[in-house]
């Protein structure tokens, strides 16, 4: 009995040292695992749009800036501080030729210096022109058609021909051009029964030479009025009556008695 006492006291010693060894903090520690190298990604500061901006809008301070952007994903169109440092400045008071997300990197194709000129001029497309249209609130979708919109161009007269066969009178409508782009529209605040609202008299669309030509001549034959288009009809690449390219576009001829007039179908 004594033999296995001491053989239970000697365990107990032995596991109160080892207790007290590993208490002590005198082992040394395992090794730790090598880390793998942190990867630096290289970045670049790129001229972006701080603010959403509107075709037509003046660039002013704190319209754009400068932004951290991966140096892999910025393409040579980018404006890049290290390149041009002296960018914001130069922008400053162009104007904005399409519209740009905030947060979107800036192109130069995307704003123009007009130099004196009205904005209109200076962000109309090249070949384009811009026509004023008289439009009432019963010719012009109730006065909802606003700029960036796309139209169609109605033409209300009287049939000659049709008239004089029949000896009634007789009022046709012909859609003369389709998916036209609207690109401003004049508004004037009117009291209507103590109420003040805004009235457009005059929309501003964008036509080829030959569409610019053909409404001018359609205004002398009747009354011009606008279809407001749905905004899925007008951005698809195809909308109805329209071609890739406005001097491609097909031809059609109405004819009004004696008179005839070649339009142009965008």
């Amino acid at each position: 009995m004594k033999g296995a006492r001491l053989v239970v006291l000697g365990v107990a010693v032995a596991a109160g040292g080892v207790a007290a060894y590993l208490a002590s903090g005198n082992h040394k520690p395992a090794p730790e695992a090598p880390k793998a190298p942190v990867v630096q990604l290289e970045t670049v500061e790129v001229l972006v749009a701080k603010t959403d901006l509107d075709r037509g809008q003046v660039l002013a301070a704190g319209s754009i800036g400068w932004q951290t952007w991966p140096k892999a994903a910025a393409n040579a169109n980018f404006i890049t501080k290290t390149a041009r440092p002296d960018a914001i400045a130069q922008f400053n008071g162009s104007i904005v030729r399409v519209p740009v997300a905030a947060g979107q990197p800036i192109y130069d194709p995307f704003v123009v210096f007009a130099k004196g000129s009205g904005f209109l001029a200076a962000t109309l497309p090249q070949g384009m022109r811009a026509v004023a249209v008289s439009i009432s609130p019963e010719s012009g979708a109730g006065g909802f058609i606003l700029p960036e919109d796309h139209v169609d161009i109605l033409l209300t007269r009287h049939d000659k021909a049709a008239e004089k066969a029949s000896g009634t009178e007789t009022i046709v409508t012909d859609t003369i051009l389709r998916n036209v782009p609207v690109l401003a529209v004049d508004q004037t605040v009117e009291d209507k029964n103590g109420q003040k609202v805004a009235m457009a008299k005059t929309a501003t669309l964008e036509l080829t030479p030959q569409q610019a030509e053909a409404i001018e001549a359609a205004h002398q034959m009747g009354t011009l009025s606008l279809s407001l288009r749905g905004l899925v009809d007008s951005q698809s690449p195809n909308p109805e009556g329209s071609g890739a390219d406005a001097d491609k576009a097909a031809m059609h001829t109405v004819s009004f008695g004696v008179r005839s007039l070649t339009m142009v179908a965008r």
